[in-house]
């Protein structure tokens, strides 16, 4: 934003909240700049630990406990973000003309006044002598400072501190470390110490431990008054009396018994102050009554509660820095109950307490809703009762654990049926302290016993670990491949790579599903001969997908022949790879340079659906799905994709990601029916890709009226940023606007979910063959912050997972797993955080919708023909009406298994015939997959081939599932080796020179020799139409309905009497009025007696 329409915001006070609100502030506002920051301090110090006073006894300086070094502040600066005054004081505001007057006459303007003045330690000025020479509070660096340069001069005399809580202590341990008095004492009024955060027990046991450090702990002492030398101010004291009579001798004394909100600026300004306990009064929004006055810290009252530590104010600060960048995305936050959780080492005593740790002794402040309900259900004690018998108990159990030997104490106080933590104390041994607090934040209901959380779960023994699959299971459905398969290939030498195995097996080269398992199996049997494990990518490659991909990147690869040159095993330029190899070399291309997939020099290395921008179909035609980001879609769009539906006999569908799917495009079609969406504002959604598919989304705030985030407006700007870009596999995100989680947040890819704080984000999960939950990367990120993790998450997925893997497969198998990725994403680790947010900015930048290109480009569209020498088209599949819609019939019960390789040696006669131009192959030579084209003689289907010089022809149909594809297949090749086709269906592969199939011993294809002439045209050896036609006519071979036997659901549908959608209500059905349901015998239903719920219909 431009510098002279930014807000100024100006921040009284510069401790610790103050600073914090700075730094949140910063962060959420570095990419809009909507404010300039004004910070005044009244200490001569920039921001400090006061946390950590304590160690400035050791090193006596200042700078060591600097929140931030004086250079962040001069960085900030110079980036114009934040101005600050030090040593300078606010001495009144002027909330109508929105300035505050500061102590040397300046005025500062603001627009929005955030006070975080914090608070003083209190001194009882009531108390005689509190204001004598050798009296302190420990509150500030200038107090220590005054302290330790009067204790120099108080050799061997007694040094005692007021107050027995956290801060008297943490005064105990400063004033011993000063080595300046023979004794120091802590005088606490209470019985035990830290009485606000332990009981009796606990709290005993803290004694001990610190008198056995050689500190003195007066229990039961008030101070009545301190005795000063020669009865003034100035000259020291005595000693101190205590209420009891008794009398302590000592030389100095420090008060340490609290702090008082310094609310001074804003009772002056007429700002509504709490009367008691004073505090400026805020709001959940931390408004005062003041319009854009807001205040945080030690210094607000909230709900007639003011905080004395420093985590509720971090949490003020928090919130309001969110409120003020990030409310146009999110519903604004609310403050709420504070976690007053502390975890503490005092005088080498570890101290903690979290949750509601009085619970069983003032009774619990908050219960879950199914605990509420226990209790309520409690017998009531009546009026009478509770005078003669006392208050009931508190409706909580307590579990204690106390070792006297290793100075231990554990009390944890759970919910009546122990199936919630609510709070608890420990002394001794806090380990399990940052396990336990988000278990009471979050009400999560315990999956263990209580006795569990303090003694710790058993130990298992005998379990299992290991392969239990039988060696004839069934790995590869679409192969049908067996464990024994892969396990054998790999002990006989014949498969040294995963690309081999695929190779030799097929496993994995129908849908890739079974990828996962395979890679286990051949990594597991590879182990266990003692080999190495090569994750090669296949045959053609020593190297991994992520390998590949880094090699393509620092040398900056863009053609097939010089990845080949560079990475290929044989180093050869001219190799046309496999199908196994090409499609990951072009993910690998659209990932880093995001060219066109049809472009002239990458087509020809494009898997089936990415070949024509649409996913192929059992019967050869394709689906068309626009993009609907996050679900959101106008009428106006739905009644053109409606049309063009209705146009050109399109079967619709909804699809799981929200959007509406359009099945049986014809590829000749294509293109108008993009154009189509295309002038109606729509645009490719990629469900063809191994890109982003969809960012799922709830209406969130939009309409619902629990959601607390924008998860459409979210959605809407992950999938317009991430949309076309090119991964190892399809990516899926979902924003769910509440923990009611209604987009599905926690099995996509990337998954967020609306928190009160944010978005807590989610990561590598995935439904599919082997369903997984994601994991949380991140907790309550601000919306402006969630863009450059995932940024970073899709990047380094991309970077560095292997072909065809998912992100659950690949978090799996990252070193580390999901910690790791953490400190690679989060904590940039490896510190490459800017150079993937750079790459995926590239890439964001780079776009353009396939579509519009392939409308517009004469050589794509010239491609977008079922045959390449005629206009006329053939139907491949019949189709059948199914529900109201129309759809190809099921596929054939069996394979075509005839000779059709034989078919050379059957033909009555045979002659050369002309079947299209030569230049339409022009160039093919240059090209990896060469040029392809499927052309039609009489009723026939033929496919042909140039590759690297040479031609091939077979017929166009796979015999596997009888569909006419193969002139769309990859080419694959070996050493010393004709040529295959891959069916670009289900991954047969065909021999082009024999007709054999590789993967299948019982299917063929027919081949017909090929040769260009000198008129131009390119010749094919064939029989005559008639003859070819009755052996490979189309008509003979289409699938028809019925070849593939019974119908799936016959049988269901005679048992339930289906006759499809119900529309109509049957007779004597009355919708409103009595029930008069009947027995299934006949009868009215009479209601008899039943237990527990009382009468219950006898059925």
């Amino acid at each position: 934003m431009a510098v002279g329409m930014r807000k100024k915001v100006v921040v009284v006070g510069l401790g610790m909240v103050g600073i914090s609100f700075i730094e949140k502030l910063l962060k959420l506002d570095a990419r809009t700049r909507k404010y300039d920051i004004v910070v005044i301090g009244e200490e001569p110090h920039v921001a400090y630990n006061r946390v950590g006073l304590t160690s400035f006894f050791d090193h006596r300086k200042v700078e060591n406990l600097y929140l931030n070094p004086l250079e962040w502040y001069e960085g900030v600066v110079a980036d114009k973000a934040l101005s600050y005054h030090l040593n300078t004081k606010v001495t009144a505001i002027h909330p109508d003309s929105k300035t505050v007057t500061c102590g040397d006459g300046r005025e500062v303007a603001y627009d929005i006044l955030v006070l975080a003045t914090g608070s003083d330690a209190v001194l009882p000025r009531h108390t005689p002598g509190h204001d004598a020479k050798g009296v302190f509070v420990y509150r500030t660096v200038q107090d220590l400072e005054d302290l330790i340069a009067f204790s120099a001069g108080q050799k061997d005399t007694v040094g005692a501190v007021v107050g027995g809580g956290l801060l008297g202590l943490e005064a105990a341990k400063a004033m011993m470390d000063l080595q300046c008095f023979s004794r120091v004492a802590v005088i606490e009024r209470n019985r035990w110490v830290l009485s606000r955060q332990l009981d009796a027990d606990a709290g005993g046991m803290v004694v001990e431990q610190v008198r056995d450090l050689g500190v003195d702990v007066l229990l039961g002492k008030r101070v009545g008054r301190i005795e000063m030398a020669d009865g003034e101010s100035g000259g020291g004291i005595k000693g101190v009396h205590f209420e009891d009579g008794e009398f302590m001798a000592c030389s100095t004394v420090c008060f340490a018994i609290g702090v008082r909100p310094r609310d001074e600026l804003a009772r002056a300004a007429g700002i509504v102050c709490a009367d008691r306990g004073g505090g400026i009064v805020v709001d959940d929004s931390l408004c005062t009554s003041a319009a854009d006055v807001y205040a945080i810290g030690e210094c607000a009252s909230w709900q007639g509660q003011t905080f004395g530590l420093i985590a509720p104010g971090v949490e003020m600060a928090d919130v309001l820095a969110f409120n003020l960048t990030q409310a146009e995305l999110h519903q604004p936050r609310l403050y709420k109950r504070p976690d007053l959780s502390t975890k503490l080492k005092l005088l080498g005593v570890e101290v903690a307490s979290f949750g509601d740790f009085f619970a069983d002794r003032d009774g619990p402040k908050y219960l879950p809703a199914k605990s509420k309900r226990a209790a309520a259900a409690t017998k009531k004690m009546g009026a009478v009762e509770t005078l003669t018998n006392g208050l009931p108990p508190a409706p909580v159990k307590a579990l204690t654990y106390k070792d006297p030997f290793q100075n231990v104490y554990k009390k944890y106080i759970f919910s009546l049926d122990g199936k919630y933590l609510l709070g608890g104390m420990m002394i001794g041994d806090t380990s399990d302290y940052v396990k336990l607090v988000p278990l009471v934040k979050n009400q999560k209901e315990l999956e263990v016993p209580p006795s569990q959380l303090i003694l710790g779960a058993p130990k298992k023994d005998g379990q299992e670990d290991g392969d239990d699959l039988d060696d004839d299971t069934q790995i590869c459905s679409c192969h049908n491949v067996t464990k024994k398969d892969v396990v054998d290939g790999v002990k006989t030498g014949t498969c040294k790579s995963l690309g081999e195995v695929k190779a030799c097996t097929k496993a994995g080269t129908g849908c890739g599903g079974c990828m996962p398992l395979v890679t286990s199996i051949f990594n597991s049997t590879m182990k266990s001969m003692g080999n190495e494990v090569r994750n090669n990518l296949c045959a053609h490659f020593a190297y991994s997908r992520a390998d590949l991909y880094n090699i393509v990147m620092a040398k900056r690869l863009t053609t097939f022949a010089e990845v080949m040159a560079e990475a290929g095993v044989d180093k050869d330029r001219n190799s046309v790879g496999c199908e196994a190899c090409k499609p990951a070399v072009a993910s690998i291309f659209a990932s880093l340079w995001n060219r066109h997939v049809m472009d002239r020099a990458t087509h020809g290395l494009q898997d089936t659906n990415d070949r024509f921008l649409g996913n192929i179909q059992r019967n050869g035609t394709y689906s068309v799905i626009p993009r609907v980001a996050a679900g959101e879609i106008t009428p106006d769009k739905l009644v053109v994709i409606g049309q063009v539906a209705a146009k050109y006999g399109l079967y619709t569908k909804i699809t799981g990601g929200q959007r509406i799917d359009m099945f049986g495009a014809k590829k000749q079609d294509l293109l108008e029916i993009w154009r189509t969406l295309v002038d109606a504002g729509m645009e490719s959604g990629h469900a063809y890709a191994k890109s982003l598919r969809t960012v799922k989304s709830c209406v969130g705030t939009t309409w619902c009226r629990y959601g607390i985030g924008d998860s459409v407006g979210m959605a809407v700007r992950l999938e317009e940023r991430y949309k076309s870009i090119r991964a190892p596999h399809k990516i899926k995100g979902g924003v769910s606007g509440c923990v009611r989680e209604c987009a599905e947040a926690q099995n996509k890819d990337f998954g967020l979910i609306a928190s009160e704080k944010g978005f807590n984000i989610f990561v590598a999960g995935n439904g599919g063959a082997k369903p997984k939950h994601s994991e949380l990367l991140a907790k309550d990120v601000p919306p402006a912050e969630v863009i450059p993790i995932l940024d970073r998450y899709l990047m380094f997925y991309i970077r560095t997972a292997d072909k065809l893997q998912r992100t659950a497969r690949w978090l799996e198998q990252l070193p580390g797993g999901i910690s790791y990725l953490r400190e690679v994403i989060l904590d940039d680790k490896l510190g490459i955080c800017a150079s993937l947010e750079a790459q995926m900015q590239e890439l964001v930048d780079s776009y353009f919708d396939e579509w519009v290109e392939a409308i517009n480009s004469p050589e794509i569209a010239a491609k977008f023909r079922q045959f390449a020498n005629t206009a006329d088209t053939l139907e491949t599949m019949e189709v059948e009406k199914d529900r109201d819609q129309t759809r190809p019939v099921m596929w054939p019960r069996d394979a075509a298994t005839e000779n059709f390789k034989g078919l050379r040696e059957k033909w009555t006669e045979t002659t050369w015939q002309p079947v299209l131009e030569a230049s339409y192959f022009s160039g093919a030579n240059e090209l990896p997959n060469g040029i392809s084209a499927a052309v039609k003689r009489g009723d026939t289907q033929l496919a042909v081939w140039r590759v690297r010089g040479r031609y091939y022809a077979t017929q166009q149909m796979c015999p596997h599932k009888r569909a006419f594809v193969l002139s769309d297949g990859l080419v694959g090749e070996e050493k010393g080796a004709n040529p295959w086709v891959s069916c670009p269906n289900h991954k047969r592969n065909f021999d082009l020179g024999t007709g054999d199939c590789r993967s299948d011993p019982e299917l063929s294809v027919a081949t017909f020799e090929v040769e260009e002439r000198d008129d131009g045209l390119v010749y094919l050896k064939l029989p005559p139409v008639e003859e070819l036609d009755a052996e490979l006519g189309t008509s003979r071979w289409i699938v028809k309905k019925g070849d593939a036997g019974a119908g799936q659901f016959d049988e269901v549908d005679r048992k339930i009497g289906f006759k499809g959608a119900r529309r109509v209500k049957r007779a004597g059905v009355k919708a409103c009025g009595d029930l008069g349901m009947k027995k299934l015998t006949g009868g009215v239903v009479q209601a008899v007696p039943g237990g527990g719920c009382g009468a219950a219909p006898d059925w």
